[in-house]
């Protein structure tokens, strides 16, 4: 009986390393442009190649240290990161539930009973220890393929603590250039109050002199208030900008006052960026990376379902001690034990499980579309974020040549009312101009960064040091 069990067993191994149903995945090949298409106008550097280190730490080009540091905080204590590594965690004991099928089951047992016959009424005791053991046989390759599946969703769930990284540190950036772009825009305004203020005591001076009507007066008090108007709505802009920041970095809003309340200018890009071919930029990017993973997990799936039309071999055995005496129970004569392989088949569902494989190649094909679709979601990013890049820059130059010019226009305007050659609607439309070109132009500063930001972002940057640590899970996690 052994001898005949030992013989099933190794014509069985045999049997499974030539079996495993379902497709065999293969990576699709997507045909991809050999250069960006909007490019023009933007000093880049494509490289086939892309530096690694520096895409990993975009930020620190800014050379803004603040930023820097909220960068650090932020992947220490964002909740979405330790949200995606709890994913991590879920995926990496799924997939070892699905390898543990590859290996028997043992199960240990123990029981007493005392029973009263109807016949005599005799009474007796029957006690029992053993050993339970079953294996299934994977000869089909159905738990090989689910285990496939499991690796590739616990890659997937990688792909995507490296995805909210992206997300992560565009967002402190992003929202750091609003907070710094606000404080600029507030501290423009204050200083056209000064200019304003000063303007509108004059004019009251001259009004008591007799020297000009109410009607400049009042102008230039208008023109004063209505500038005053907008520092509410710059200071509140300004916190919510903050409270933005304290909840990436997983605070509360007070708690981050001291990183962010050190005055700092607007970042400045650097004149040149580092932009690599489409192919690159697709390698770099997490979320293509989550997608193709998605579509080898959904293609595993579909042999681990066509693996239930086929039959299943089982091995089954027992060892155990059974005695209706206490004291007879660890004597030899009381071994009993069973083996033998047994098999079961399904042979009439109705259908379900051939639906249920179609159903999973429509997974499979839904998979393999979001694939190129977030293919082609990265390379419009790419496209949209150059294209803005280089016209807002282009707008910054011209705010840049209007501001000089409105600079000397009110000054020329403010000259000519105290000389009495114009009237002081000239000085009011001169403030007004200059205030309006400033504000855009500390705007068009802030665009300027946030296009560079996303730039990076569409590149996938923001995840690629913090992948080559061994202890990523330490490193990012506060447990």
């Amino acid at each position: 009986m052994i001898k005949s069990t030992l013989v099933i067993m190794i014509t069985v191994f045999f049997t499974i390393s030539c079996a495993t149903v379902g497709p065999d995945y293969s990576k699709p090949s997507v045909k991809l442009p050999v250069k960006w298409h909007r490019a023009d106008g933007v000093a880049i550097s494509q490289k086939s190649q892309m530096d690694v280190e520096k895409l990993a730490k975009w930020w620190e080009v800014l050379g803004d240290p603040i930023l820097t540091s909220l960068e650090e905080e932020a992947v220490q204590g964002n909740l979405d990161v330790k949200i995606a590594l709890a994913r991590i965690r879920e995926a990496r004991a799924l997939a070892g539930v699905q390898e543990a099928e590859l290996y028997p089951t043992v199960d240990a047992s123990g029981s007493y009973s005392r029973q009263r016959s109807s016949s005599g009424g005799r009474v007796s005791n029957f006690f029992s220890l053993g050993l339970d053991s079953s294996w299934e046989i994977d000869l089909f390759g159905g738990i090989r393929r689910s285990i496939e599946a499991a690796i590739a969703e616990l890659e997937a769930a990688e792909a995507g603590l490296f995805e909210v990284l992206v997300t992560l540190t565009a967002e402190v950036a992003l929202n750091y250039v609003t907070m710094r772009t606000y404080q600029a825009r507030l501290d423009v305004a204050e200083k056209n109050i000064k200019i304003q203020q000063e303007t509108y005591e004059l004019n009251r001076s001259k009004y008591e002199a007799g020297l000009v009507d109410e009607l400049a007066v009042q102008q230039a008090l208008y023109n004063l208030e209505h500038t005053k108007s907008l520092v509410p709505s710059l200071k509140t802009g300004i916190e919510q900008a903050k409270n933005r920041l304290a909840l990436l970095l997983g605070k509360q809003p007070q708690e981050i006052d001291k990183l962010v309340d050190t005055p700092a200018s607007v970042p400045k890009p650097p004149v040149k960026l580092m932009v690599g071919i489409p192919a690159a930029v697709i390698k770099q990017r997490p979320d293509i990376r989550r997608a193709e993973r998605e579509l080898a997990a959904a293609t595993a799936q579909i042999g681990a379902v066509k693996s239930e039309l086929y039959p299943k071999l089982r091995l089954y055995g027992s060892i155990g001690l059974e005695s209706l005496r206490a004291g007879d129970l660890f004597e030899w004569a009381s071994r009993v034990w069973r083996m033998g392989p047994g098999v079961s088949w399904k042979v009439f569902d109705a259908g379900a499980i051939r639906k249920n494989v179609q159903a999973q190649k429509a997974r499979r094909d839904q998979a393999f579309y979001n694939y190129e679709l977030s293919i082609l979601k990265a390379l419009q990013e790419v496209e949209d974020v150059l294209v803005a890049f280089a016209q807002e820059e282009k707008r910054k130059y011209a705010l840049v040549k209007a501001v000089e010019a409105a600079m000397r226009a009110e000054q020329l305007a403010r000259d000519r009312y105290d000389a009495g050659l114009v009237d002081f609607t000239t000085v009011l439309e001169a403030q007004r101009a200059l205030q309006s070109f400033q504000d855009e132009l500390v705007q068009s500063n802030g665009a300027v960064a946030s296009n560079f930001i996303r730039l990076y972002k569409a590149l996938g940057g923001g995840w690629q040091s913090w992948k080559a640590q061994d202890n990523v899970e330490e490193r990012i996690s506060s447990r």
